[in-house]
C-alpha cells in the first residue's frame, strides 16, 4: 500500500467517525456519564462490529470482485450502491432532535460494566444495515484498485478503522464541548454534507469503469 492510498485510507475513517447516528450519540453519551475509560470500551465494541461487516462484505462479494477486476465496467455496481446510500443520508428528514433526546435520556448504571459497554457498542452498530451498505461499496471500489491483493485490502482497511478510532478518542476527550455545539440544524447540515460527499464518490467510481484512468487523472490536473 503506497502512501496515497494510506491517505485516502485515513480521511476515510476520519470522515466516517464525524457520520451522524445512533452510535455518535451514545459514545459522547457514555463518555460525558460514565468517563473515557467507558466510551473507549464502548468503541472498540462498535470497531469490532465494523469489522465484522468488512469481513462479510469482502468474503461475500469475493466473486463480484474478481469480476470488476477484469470487467472495470462492473464499477458501476460500486458506484451505485454509494449513491442510493448517499441519497438516503442527503434525503432523511431533519428529526434528529428526537434522537439527541432520546440519546441524553437514556439511564446509564452508575456502575461501569465494560463487558456490557463492549457488546453494546458491537450491537448497537452490528444492527444497522445502512452500515453494512457503506462498507460493502467501500469494498467494492477499493478492492480492484488494489488489484484484489488481500494483503494490501486489509492493510488498507486497517488502517481505516485506525483512523476511525484516533478520531473517536478524540471525541471522546471533547465530548461535553461536542455535546453542546450538537444543535438540530448542525446535525441535518452536517449529515447533508456527507450524503453529497457519497454521491460525489458514487459517480466518480462509476466514471472510473467506462473512462480510462489516465483521462480521469488528466482531467483532475
Amino acid at each position: 500500500m503506497d502512501i496515497y492510498d494510506f491517505k485516502n485510507a485515513f480521511l476515510i475513517g476520519f470522515f466516517m467517525a464525524f457520520m451522524i447516528g445512533p452510535v455518535f450519540f451514545m459514545l459522547i453519551q457514555t463518555s460525558i456519564l460514565k468517563g473515557a475509560r467507558a466510551a473507549i470500551v464502548f468503541d472498540l465494541g462498535v470497531l469490532l462490529g465494523d469489522l465484522s461487516f468488512i469481513l462479510i462484505a469482502y468474503y461475500g462479494s469475493r466473486s463480484l470482485l474478481e469480476k470488476i477486476k477484469d470487467d472495470p465496467r462492473l464499477y458501476f455496481i460500486g458506484g451505485l450502491v454509494l449513491i442510493i446510500y448517499g441519497l438516503i443520508t442527503y434525503l432523511e428528514k431533519e428529526n434528529k432532535k428526537e434522537a439527541l433526546a432520546s440519546a441524553r435520556s437514556i439511564e446509564v448504571p452508575l456502575k461501569n460494566n465494560y463487558l456490557k459497554l463492549f457488546f453494546k457498542g458491537f450491537f448497537l452498530n452490528f444492527i444497522n444495515v445502512g452500515v453494512l451498505a457503506f462498507w460493502l461499496g467501500t469494498v467494492l471500489v477499493i478492492g480492484p484498485t488494489l488489484k484484489m491483493n488481500q494483503s494490501a485490502i486489509f492493510w488498507y482497511f486497517g488502517v481505516v478503522l485506525l483512523s476511525y478510532f484516533i478520531t473517536d478518542l478524540g471525541k471522546i476527550f471533547l465530548a461535553k464541548q461536542l455535546k453542546n455545539k450538537l444543535t438540530a440544524p448542525v446535525i441535518h447540515r452536517v449529515k447533508k454534507i456527507m450524503g453529497v460527499i457519497l454521491i460525489v464518490c458514487g459517480v466518480f467510481l462509476m466514471l472510473k469503469g467506462f473512462i480510462p484512468n489516465e483521462r480521469i487523472e488528466s482531467l483532475i490536473q
